[in-house]
């Protein structure tokens, strides 16, 4: 190993690991390789492994530490805290070798020369090695210190991460990982601060971090430094990004949250205080923390780095970045980028799926938070507010008890480790807490906001992250089954498999199936999930004098330009999220289908609705998109659609048309349609009708003029083929999609569309219920099956059979 005590950071590639730890060998490679993209770090200087190496045996601390060392039960906390705060004194408290002091004065002046300023603010980050710093994150193990002035403050911050090589959770860390603790050196960063504390900041992953789906950036973010948002103390803003159309040059930011944002971290105004935490202000919390050309261009950094490193290390190799915007400047800056540990690891094509089986479940929920994995998890609650030695909770915590706490850092993870599931109030999926929980394979809950006092003591609980995007916490333990596959299960089928998508948080987890797209994406789902206002309730909300309407739209709306914009961004995300996740297959996604019922329960929609006997055959689908009462609602939802296709270059979205009577009607839902942008055929967009109604069928060939494909919406058809409303419990055991009637109205149909040579699919149930009714649509040669995700791999096996006997037959 070289003796160089100091080096500059742009001097450091990843040949120098062994020298300058990963973090320092990976900024320097950035610095050197991507600058010329246009990819902008800071400068700064290393402190190498060898000056780490010189300030122990110049001290001769190594005996002492290693004495410790072996007296520390990392199993027991009493002994960890101990233990690290007797080596971490010891290191505090030696001096450092002159020529040590020289060099690192000599290097801070160079740099503070190169950024024309007398005595420049720094950040002071460690930076260990490892044999193989993919296969372990090591993130938050050893400490960083922020906006640095000074020789003495930087002598004294150096320190500080020398010994931060012996906090607890980084020993207890290593040895969980198997690490010798002697084999690892430390090297220190010292690098120009970005004046974010003026801006904003945050993390980036080059992939999602949950299912581990390949084509999404995910950004997190708060004002401030980026310190509250990787501690998880904020609940940040987040936006996720769809490559390949960003490559293609489109503005392809499928999703947007915003945060909470509280709090922000910036430079302190008392003597000696380097940073505080200070209240964000109104106009803060209610809008994004960086403008969506900020949000591209980091995303664009993002794959830039993913592929430098792919290329590098022969592999796919997703990134996890940090990034900075100077408040002064306005720059975009990236600060450090790592190796994904979690899903670059895990096998492709195996994955298993969690289901609750508890029916009544909704009634036992005690807190919400962001899911973070997708497992589920009983155990005993464990309320912690610190790892106090004097916290005989901390010390009582057990195998397979439930963490619950304010929020986590690293100095958590010895119980973190223990743990059958993590609760926290604060963070975000992208905080500490959130990676190490992956990390680990435990299942957490983050973003809860009261959950230390929503749970109690000694409770039971169950924390499932397996049903979306929330993470939902039951009381008691509630049953689940797992189902484990591996991809080389499924047959090969020569009727193409398509899934039924209700919610975009699921869309990702389930890109991994080998479908062959969506046949159903219901736009109900998404208004009545994400939007959660009546359409014309958001359009008109002020001229109807509720003010508690108003107060509560305007809660829901914060972040957008209007209300029109608020509906069509988040409708078009939602959207874009499902066809993202199956790219470049085709996502049928149906105009809103609500009921007058079920419109009315939106927020605002007892101004709008009104009251019908049978709103299943009342005022629904076409009829609606284009009456003068609803028009400019349905408006909206081709702007949705538009934008998502044009903007976000998403053009494997096809649109279809539900309850749709006559062709006359039809054809007022197109000029309806045109005047809100879209117009079949053009940009290549493609119309498909959902065939439900007995007119639908009886009037094929006509309807089939006008439309580019059929898709047989069973649930319907058989209701009004039977003449019985499906609501009824009275007549639902005549409810049969098998009966023969049905069964006829469905050959007609195919043989209509195969005469117009066109296509004819069906979503529902039915098919993966029983294998006969698959088999009588396999028979009739139909083109496609859509299918719920839970029903897939059932589905497929029983396609297969039936192909393989139909063969045998025609042999």
């Amino acid at each position: 190993m070289s003796s160089r005590i100091i080096m500059a950071l742009n001097q450091a590639g990843i040949k120098d690991i062994d020298l300058v730890g990963g973090k320092n060998a990976s900024l320097g490679e950035m610095l050197q390789h991507l600058t010329p993209l246009g990819v902008k770090i800071p400068q700064g200087f290393i402190i190498t492994v060898a000056g780490y190496t010189k300030f122990i045996r110049f001290n001769k601390l190594e005996e002492r530490i290693q004495q410790i060392m072996e007296s520390i039960r990392t199993d027991d906390i009493t002994s960890l805290q101990q233990g690290g705060a007797a080596i971490r004194q010891l290191i505090t408290r030696s001096p450092f070798p002159p020529e040590m002091i020289d060099q690192i004065s000599d290097a801070y002046d160079e740099l503070s020369e190169q950024y024309k300023q007398i005595i420049t603010d720094v950040a002071v980050r460690s930076s260990a090695t490892a044999e193989d710093l993919p296969d372990a994150s090591f993130a938050g193990q050893q400490d960083t210190y922020l906006n640095v002035k000074g020789i003495d403050q930087l002598l004294d911050s150096v320190k500080r991460c020398f010994a931060s090589f012996f906090t607890d959770r980084a020993i207890s860390y290593r040895q969980s990982f198997g690490y010798d603790h002697f084999k690892i050196g430390l090297s220190v960063c010292v690098q120009k601060m970005v004046r974010s504390d003026l801006g904003a900041s945050g993390v980036a992953f080059s992939l999602d971090t949950e299912s581990g789906f390949k084509d999404a950036i995910v950004i997190n973010g708060a004002f401030g430094l980026g310190e509250l948002v990787v501690q998880g103390t904020v609940s940040p803003d987040e936006f996720i990004v769809f490559k390949p159309a960003l490559q293609k040059g489109f503005q392809s930011i499928i999703e947007k949250k915003l945060g909470t944002k509280d709090k922000k971290m910036v430079y302190g105004d008392e003597p000696g205080e380097r940073v505080a935490i200070v209240n964000t202000s109104p106009h803060e919390k209610n809008n994004f923390c960086i403008p969506d050309h900020i949000v591209l261009l980091l995303s664009k950094w993002v794959m830039d780095i993913e592929k430098y490193y792919s290329t590098l290390h022969q592999r796919w190799c997703p990134m996890d970045v940090e990034w900075a915007v100077d408040g002064l400047s306005k720059e975009l800056y990236i600060v450090q980028a790592r190796p994904e540990t979690i899903h670059s690891r895990k096998r492709a094509g195996t994955f298993t799926e969690y289901s609750i089986q508890d029916a009544d479940r909704a009634e036992k929920i005690l807190a919400r938070g962001i899911a973070v994995g997708d497992k589920i998890a009983s155990g005993k609650v464990r309320v912690l507010d610190s790892l106090d030695t004097q916290n005989l909770h901390a010390l009582q915590f057990e195998q397979g008890d439930v963490l619950v706490t304010d929020m986590t850092d690293p100095d958590w993870e010895p119980i973190m480790k223990k743990a059958a599931a993590i609760i926290t109030n604060k963070g975000g999926r992208t905080c500490h807490a959130a990676i190490v929980a992956r990390e680990m394979g435990v299942p957490a809950i983050v973003g809860c906001g009261q959950a230390t006092q929503l749970l109690q003591e000694g409770q039971i609980v169950t924390a499932s992250c397996a049903e979306g995007e929330t993470g939902l916490i039951y009381a008691g333990i509630i049953p689940f089954e797992t189902v484990s596959f591996d991809q080389s299960d499924f047959q090969e089928v020569e009727t193409p498999v398509l899934l039924n998508v209700a919610s975009p948080d699921m869309a990702f987890r389930f890109a991994s199936l080998p479908c062959k797209g969506v046949g159903l994406a219901r736009e109900e789902f998404i208004i009545n999930n994400y939007i959660k206002v009546h359409p014309l309730a958001l359009l008109h909300h002020r001229r109807l004098n509720d003010t508690k309407l108003t107060a509560a739209i305007e809660d829901i709306t914060r972040g957008y330009k209007d209300e029109e914009d608020f509906f069509v961004q988040k409708l078009s995300q939602g959207v874009a999220k499902i066809a993202s996740a199956f790219y470049p297959h085709k996502v049928l996604v149906r105009f809103s289908d609500f009921k007058s019922n079920e419109y009315y329960n939106l927020l605002g929609g007892s101004h709008f609705e009104p009251s019908e006997e049978n709103p299943m055959i009342g005022w629904r689908g076409a009829s609606r998109y284009y009456s003068p009462q609803y028009k400019e609602a349905f408006l909206l939802e081709c702007k949705a659609i538009k934008h998502a296709r044009e903007k976000m270059g998403l053009k494997n979205i096809v649109v279809m048309i539900p309850f749709c009577r006559t062709v006359s009607e039809l054809n007022q839902v197109y000029a309806a349609m045109k005047e809100g942008g879209l117009e079949r055929g053009v940009d290549g967009l493609q119309v498909t009708l959902m065939a439900e109604l007995p007119s639908n069928i009886i009037m094929a060939r006509e309807f089939a003029c006008h439309v580019d494909g059929f898709s047989i919406g069973s649930n319907d058809l058989t209701q009004l083929v039977l003449g019985l409303d499906r609501d009824s419990s009275l007549v639902a055991h005549i409810y049969d999609e098998r009966n023969e009637a049905v069964k006829s109205m469905i050959m007609m149909l195919i043989n209509a569309a195969r005469e117009a040579n066109i296509p004819v699919g069906i979503c529902g149930q039915g098919p993966s219920d029983f294998p006969d009714f698959a088999q009588f649509l396999v028979e009739m040669g139909i083109d496609s099956i859509s299918v719920t995700p839970d029903s897939y791999y059932k589905t497929v096996k029983a396609i297969y059979h039936i192909e393989q006997q139909l063969k045998i037959l025609i042999a």
